[in-house]
């Protein structure tokens, strides 16, 4: 190895000193530093990033600086003419924790001797000091935030019972079904749009049927059943069964981040006119609990009437109009439908009024609506599932209970005979099914409303 020691190194003649030949690679030893060659507007990138605190710069080199755990502050060094500095966003994070730049001592940032934020997500900055008037300037600034990006969704779930299945009837699908509280989380989006629209399903927790234990003279009447509102893309997931007509004209898009989802309850089943359900949510969507279904008293007051909701309650038999609306609050598709209105009967009650279908006479509750793609939870029915059945009417005399809407609505009461009950039976859980009506004969109560439940539906891959 050969080695030359000098201290000054002068071209032979004229003002050009040339080192190596085309080719060769010429280094500095370890430790080295060189002064005097200038710079042409670029650094030497750090690629070990800094991370939260405070740490100083040195001229001629730019560093990454990752947020994600907390602000940065970072120190300039003291200014010269040609200094550079520069910074960049390591986790795109800057939007949430900052990064502050303050100046050495009297040095300025701009004409000002303060110091410069940086808080914009993806941004990327160079620093040049030119002069003491001035001091440091932002010679170039970048924001385009050039990352990569997943061409379709990525989410998980949480909550106990909640889960993520890939869609039996698509493979580039899955499904989130929520059938109790829980958040939807979003981790990435795709760069296309239109792949962060997801098919939703969301339905309201069932009403409580009428009972008769307060007071006896007539029978209860059936519930309503929760509210429901969705999206089917049609293109990916045909909407040609009973449900197709309710479908929303458009999907939600999602973005990156937690959605919170609440899943209603059904309500508790009562004595006197049924307990209304409980409301379920996805993002902007509300779908509103069902009506309870009405009770009986003598003379018949309003507290006994059937009440409104997604879907509406039956009314009591001996009176006529006081069965509940539906779609209330009114939403466009309609979420449900009204309770059953009978002729006046006192042993004929009124149904629940069912997503697609008000209650029915006598007694039959009304029909839930009928779904492709959005999971096996509801009852079946040929290649459909149907959520959102009406509750049943009480019925005496009568051999049995009578029935409750396709979609999880439970039986009305009936008495008497040794295969009847007093009780009006309970909705599904997680179909938004109304609970049937109790009878008069055993002052029964009426069922209790099924819960609701939340489906989502989206492009994986």
């Amino acid at each position: 190895m050969s080695k030359i020691e000098v201290n000054t190194v002068a071209p032979q003649c004229g003002t050009t000193l040339t080192l190596g030949e085309s080719g060769d690679t010429v280094t500095l030893g370890t430790g080295a530093s060189q002064s005097g060659f200038g710079r042409t507007g670029t650094v030497d990138w750090n690629t070990t990033p800094k991370t939260a605190g405070t740490f100083s710069a040195v001229s001629g080199d730019g560093f990454f600086l990752n947020t994600s755990g907390g602000v940065i502050t970072a120190n300039l060094p003291a200014g010269t003419a040609g200094a550079i500095v520069s910074f960049a966003d390591y986790a795109g994070t800057w939007q949430t924790n900052k990064v502050t730049v303050v100046p050495n001592g009297s040095d300025k940032i701009g004409s000002l001797n303060e110091n410069a934020t940086l808080n914009t997500e993806g941004q990327s900055v160079t620093f040049v000091f030119v002069d003491s008037t001035q001091g440091w300037i932002n010679t170039m600034d970048s924001t385009s935030n050039v990352r990569g990006s997943p061409p379709f969704i990525c989410a998980s779930v949480s909550g106990s019972c909640n889960t993520l299945v890939t869609a039996p009837c698509s493979a580039n699908h899955k499904i989130a079904t929520f059938k109790g509280p829980g958040t939807f989380t979003v981790n990435s989006v795709s760069t296309c749009a239109a792949n962060n629209v997801v098919d939703y399903l969301v339905v309201a927790g069932g009403a409580a049927g009428g009972g008769t234990a307060p007071f006896g003279g007539t029978n209860g009447a059936g519930s309503g059943a929760g509210g429901v509102r969705f999206f089917a893309n049609p293109s990916t997931n045909p909407q040609g069964g009973p449900a197709g007509p309710r479908n929303a004209p458009a999907g939600l898009t999602v973005t990156a981040q937690g959605y919170s989802i609440v899943v209603g309850a059904g309500g508790a089943a009562s004595g006197n006119a049924g307990n209304p359900g409980n409301v379920s949510t996805f993002s902007t969507i509300t779908s509103t609990g069902g009506g309870g279904g009405g009770s009986a008293s003598s003379p018949l007051s309003p507290t006994e009437y059937g009440r409104p909701g997604g879907s509406g309650g039956g009314q009591t038999g001996g009176s006529t109009g006081n069965f509940g609306a539906g779609n209330t609050p009114p939403v466009s598709p309609s979420q449900g439908e009204p309770g059953g209105n009978p002729s006046g009967d006192p042993k004929i009650t009124g149904a629940g009024g069912g997503f697609m279908e008000a209650g029915t006479g006598p007694r039959v509750g009304g029909a839930g609506g009928g779904f492709q793609g959005f999971g096996s939870t509801g009852v079946p029915c040929g290649s459909y599932r149907y959520f959102a059945g009406g509750g049943g009417g009480a019925s005496e005399p009568a051999p049995g209970a009578k029935a409750g809407g396709l979609g999880g609505g439970g039986a009305g009461g009936g008495s008497p005979g040794p295969a009847s009950t007093g009780s009006g039976t309970a909705g599904t859980i997680n179909t938004g099914g109304g609970g049937g009506g109790g009878t008069y004969v055993d002052c029964s109560t009426g069922g209790g409303g099924g819960s609701g439940i939340v489906i989502i539906r989206y492009k994986f891959q």
